[in-house]
């Protein structure tokens, strides 16, 4: 099978999930997006407002400075994975809770798996605790 196809089958377990209430707010999932085959992972925290909107991360503000972020280091968007701590918005855009980050572990998990890139890039306090669970963003 390959790598895009295991990534369908997450995207489909994450579109079923119901392992924590974030599904009953969420208008869409948002499992995660790009090159199956990337180097680089970029992991944020959670979907935003236009992220729920279309399931697509970070495709608004958000989305827009890392596009040029990735542009002004020659990188483009199509040829890197990204994704998020939650699979699902948090109401208000709140901070995500202990146990939705724990709902959606297995997902990222699997996602890092499937892709096995080079390099993983942390966008927020949330998901770099994933990786460094006593590190602080000052």
């Amino acid at each position: 099978m390959s790598k895009k196809e295991q990534l369908d089958q997450v995207a489909q377990r994450v579109a079923s999930c119901q392992k924590c209430s974030l599904y009953k707010t969420a208008t869409n999932p948002v499992p995660g997006n790009g090159d199956p085959d990337g180097e680089l992972l970029f992991i944020g925290e959670g979907p935003g407002f236009w992220e729920d909107q279309k399931g697509i991360p970070f495709c608004g503000a958000a989305g827009k400075l890392l596009d040029e972020l990735l542009t002004s280091i020659n990188l483009d968007r199509e040829k890197v994975f990204v994704a998020n701590i939650l699979k699902h918005r948090p109401p208000e855009n709140r901070e995500p809770m202990p146990d939705e980050i724990e709902a959606c572990k297995e997902y990222l998990d699997d996602q890092i798996k499937i892709i096995a890139p080079k390099a993983i890039v942390t966008l927020g306090c949330f998901s770099m605790m994933k990786f460094f669970p006593y590190g602080k963003i000052s």
